[in-house]
């Protein structure tokens, strides 16, 4: 029997007090990518590649050890259909583990510049397969790491 899917979607918004062009490179430059997108607390990173193009994709492995969450390796295996710098990125990614996927989502991100800096909007539409996080962790997870962006735009 196929597994129980399950649909959701949800979509977030954050206000940080940089240009556009900040923002859209802590997602375009593999270094700083990295450090707020793979490198949490109690992350073990065990491989990370960025190919930030239409077409391309960007891979991670990790596994994890905090209070909240242990696991065996997770993988996140993302495409991107379409970037327009400095104002949106368009993907697709896929979450496993043990080599087994667990979900699947659709991103729109949306940079905006406002008077303070850039308001970025993600919706995510996002399938789980039965016994997988559900929308509440995955939205937590995803705040969290909006989060760490915002931390990644006070450095440099």
């Amino acid at each position: 029997m196929a597994d129980t899917l399950t649909f959701d979607s949800f979509s977030l918004t954050r206000d940080y007090p940089v240009p556009p062009g900040k923002v859209f490179s802590a997602f375009s430059d593999p270094e700083k990518k990295r450090r707020w997108f793979a490198e949490g607390e109690g992350f073990i990173v065990g491989s990370y590649e960025l190919d930030f193009r239409p077409g391309g994709h960007e891979r991670t492995a990790f596994t994890v050890a905090n209070k909240e969450f242990s696991s065996t390796e997770i993988r996140n295996d993302t495409h991107y259909f379409d970037i327009i710098e400095n104002e949106r990125i368009m993907l697709a990614y896929s979450m496993a583990n043990k080599g087994k996927v667990f979900s699947t989502s659709l991103q729109t991100i949306t940079l905006e510049r406002t008077a303070t800096g850039t308001r970025l909007t993600l919706h995510e539409q996002v399938t789980f397969l039965a016994g997988a996080d559900g929308t509440e962790q995955r939205r937590y997870g995803t705040e969290a790491l909006l989060n760490a962006l915002g931390t990644e735009l006070t450095t440099d």
